[in-house]
């Protein structure tokens, strides 16, 4: 892994997440697996000290839909038998997230929002007050052209033999990590989109904006950083 520098002259510990949930409305649909890679330096080298992945159940009445279930694998009979109460997650992620950390994820504007909804209904949503956000599909986005989903990440940077783009959490958290390392490689300017998040001028900012993150329309092969236009 790359020393990440910047970032931990900044920060104590990077934690990157991934989430499946049951649609695409934030306040509607629900996570049904929530995964989460913690790095911090040990000895002065960054290493992965913690992984977490669990299926969260589902709430009373609810089913995950057909083609949830055929894109994820994930079915209402696992959340049923294997699926952690809402409340035992969000205590987890509380404990994770402690202190002086940075949270990351590709495309993280979509799972910050289920994020903040799943702790508005069973656990506490200012736990996410004062965390520094960092969202590595707007930093794919000013690098690369399209398309810019994580497996187009995990193409361009020569990952397909080591990582999957899944869409099942695990896996998919286990491949940001790997593209933020090849990212560091490329061009060691992460820091600069610490709350700086990109959006498609031509559909808008989906759902809510999050209050602490700066957005700005990011065109298709911009000419310069977003961070300088």
């Amino acid at each position: 892994m790359p020393n990440l520098e910047t970032l931990f002259s900044r920060y104590d510990r990077l934690v990157l997440f991934d989430t499946e949930t049951t649609g695409l409305n934030y306040s509607r649909d629900e996570i049904i697996e929530f995964a989460a890679v913690v790095v911090a330096q040990v000895e002065g080298v960054p290493k992965v000290i913690q992984e977490y992945d669990e299926l969260i159940a589902l709430s009373p009445g609810n089913f995950v839909p057909a083609k949830i279930e055929q894109l994820t694998g994930i079915s209402t009979q696992d959340l049923r038998e294997r699926g952690l109460p809402k409340t035992r997650v969000c205590r987890d992620i509380a404990e994770m997230i402690q202190g002086n950390t940075l949270l990351l994820a590709y495309n993280a504007h979509f799972d910050l929002s289920f994020l903040f909804y799943m702790l508005l209904r069973h656990g506490d949503p200012a736990i996410l007050k004062g965390k520094d956000k960092l969202d590595l599909l707007t930093v794919y986005r000013d690098r690369h052209s399209y398309p810019h989903k994580l497996c187009n990440a995990i193409a361009q940077y020569g990952l397909s033999g080591r990582v999957v783009n899944s869409h099942r959490a695990v896996d998919d958290v286990i491949a940001t990590v790997a593209v933020m390392e090849e990212m560091e490689k490329e061009k060691g300017d992460l820091e600069r989109y610490v709350n700086l998040f990109g959006y498609n001028p031509k559909y808008g900012i989906e759902g809510k904006a999050i209050g602490s993150v700066t957005y700005k329309p990011q065109p298709y092969n911009p000419p310069k950083p977003l961070y300088e236009l």
